[in-house]
């Protein structure tokens, strides 16, 4: 594929497919060249360097999330339902959380997706920097649940790569892990539970969460509601 037959949209969906595949660290020009049947320079061409290509595809991804009809459901609702969205796009792409620590990540998808998570809180009757806290409670707790997957995801690509000595140096990491946790009695109870694989969470970890942190802001903003009832019924008496 030549210069000018290439597109940046056909470039960032191949730098995706790449990326999930291999990560951060398999993601060159000449790799995604050989994908799009097209040299290395041409792909720069489009994109101009490594670094804008990541950006690019980082911020593609924020389009996967559907973003709630407000005026059809309720903000706990579409608060439950973009935190479910946004948990499994950063599963199916886990360098993304990579990206964030090495990147500058910006661009209209994440814009898109952080401006209708306000539109949210805001309907539920948070305003100003309460609207901004609540949603970045919700949106770094989602990121704290996604870091498991993503960590294990690295771990299993860099072992692929690494061949059978890595696989065997896991394995017996993986076992001296187990005999120090049976020295614990509450890690010991857990040993032959999902959730103690390495990077895995008991199941429906992010739905217990998410529920007990949603809670907690509704119940926060019944309190700030008590408070204005209190201090309007105050203004009233003293007048």
């Amino acid at each position: 594929m030549t210069r000018d037959t290439l597109t940046r949209e056909q470039i960032v969906t191949a730098a995706i497919a790449l990326l999930d595949a291999e990560g951060l660290e398999g993601l060159n020009m000449r790799a995604l060249g050989r994908r799009l049947g097209s040299a290395a320079t041409a792909v720069y061409w489009h994109v101009g360097s490594k670094d804008n290509l990541i950006a690019l595809a980082g911020d593609q991804v924020w389009h996967e999330i559907t973003l709630p009809d407000l005026d059809v459901v309720d903000w706990r609702t579409a608060a439950t339902a973009m935190a479910g969205d946004l948990h499994a796009m950063l599963t199916r792409h886990p360098w993304l959380l990579q990206a964030f620590g090495s990147f500058l990540m910006f661009g209209p998808g994440k814009a898109r997706h952080d401006d209708h998570l306000l539109a949210i809180y805001e309907a539920a009757g948070f305003s100003g920097a309460a609207a901004d806290q609540a949603a970045a409670t919700v949106f770094t707790f989602v990121l704290g649940n996604a870091l498991g997957p993503a960590a294990a995801a690295s771990l299993t690509r860099k072992l692929a790569r690494d061949g059978g000595e890595a696989e065997q140096m896991m394995r017996d990491t993986m076992t001296e892990a187990r005999q120090i946790a049976a020295q614990f009695p509450r890690l010991r109870t857990r040993l032959d539970t999902a959730g103690a694989d390495y990077g895995a969470a008991p199941d429906n970890t992010l739905e217990f969460g998410l529920h007990a942190v949603l809670d907690g802001l509704e119940a926060g903003l019944g309190a700030i509601k008590d408070r204005r009832i209190d201090i309007s019924r105050s203004d009233t008496d003293r007048s």
